[in-house]
């Protein structure tokens, strides 16, 4: 019987593809486009984070892992078991007027970023190889570190001027004073937000977290940050942040968690809004990052969002 290999539904790199034998069904991700940047060993790595994570969040089983040869040109592989479930933007689509529904699910995944969250890294940088050691940002290291390398990017995009970026400056500053509170580094997802988690459709509790190509250590108000970038109905808010404050330090929750959370998530809107194509179709996300750091800017407000 011949395997069958589809493209699954989700993600915007098309990388990730359902592979299938008779009834039996894994998940095979292909090292191409954006994820070659990360070198031959990003499969390992990706292994390494799972194997780290299991056992306190739900992730797949990870079955096989190829390095990347640049000598033959054959692409890394990842293959993982199959969980079934809901993606989480598909179901908070279906519950968007379920009050309590969106609080349980924001609940469950307010503590995937709590656990995250405590999970200790000596320093902040990108993993490296399966050992999962830790490099350098270099001078993007703080969102005025990150603004100062993006801001170029920004300026030759429209509705860029220098009255934004003069607002992002101000707001980095205020940004890196708030994350400053906490100098501990914490393992980071860096994409966790709804449409990289499955949920049990009946129950919503979190059925696997998906995607960890981005994982680093960094601040652990990042992935809080995440989820809360554009879902900001109050039921599905206030249960994300109720949940993360169950989990994290008691002294790291006195400062307004939403403004941390808020001033983290500057430094992944700046690397998505200052993505080449932003604006284009082909790239949603980075679309939709460009439209709320813009309004987030002349607003002179991280809490600010589009018209």
């Amino acid at each position: 019987m011949q395997p069958t290999l589809e493209p699954l539904s989700g993600g915007w790199s098309g990388e990730t593809f359902l592979a299938g034998v008779g009834a039996e069904r894994t998940v095979v991700r292909v090292y191409g486009g954006r994820s070659l940047a990360r070198g031959p060993a990003a499969p390992e790595v990706d292994a390494a984070v799972l194997a780290l994570v299991r056992g306190l969040l739900p992730v797949p089983d990870v079955l096989e892992v190829r390095r990347a040869d640049p000598v033959s040109g054959s692409p890394g592989l990842l293959v993982t078991s199959f969980v079934p479930g809901v993606r989480g933007d598909l179901a908070l689509d279906g519950i968007r007027e379920d009050d309590e529904a969106l609080a349980r699910l924001g609940r469950g995944l307010g503590r995937v970023a709590g656990l995250l969250a405590c999970m200790p890294q000596p320093s902040t940088g990108p993993f490296l190889d399966g050992d999962l050691r830790i490099g350098s940002y270099g001078d993007q290291v703080d969102v005025g570190g990150v603004l100062a390398a993006r801001r170029d990017d920004l300026h030759l995009a429209d509705g860029w001027g220098p009255s934004e970026l003069d607002g992002l400056e101000e707001l980095a500053g205020c940004a890196d004073e708030v994350l400053s509170d906490v100098r501990r580094r914490s393992l980071v997802h860096s994409d966790l937000n709804p449409k990289n988690v499955l949920v049990d459709p009946t129950s919503l509790e979190i059925a696997a977290v998906l995607d960890w190509e981005f994982a680093h250590a960094g601040h652990p108000a990042t992935d809080l940050g995440n989820l809360l970038r554009h879902d900001r109905r109050p039921a599905y808010v206030e249960g994300v942040v109720a949940a993360y404050r169950e989990r994290v330090p008691a002294a790291e929750g006195r400062r307004d968690l939403l403004d941390r959370a808020r001033a983290a998530d500057l430094v992944a809107l700046l690397d998505l809004a200052a993505r080449p194509g932003a604006d284009m179709p082909l790239d949603p996300e980075a679309g939709r990052a460009r439209a709320l750091l813009l309004a987030v800017a002349r607003a002179r407000d991280w809490h600010a969002q589009p018209d």
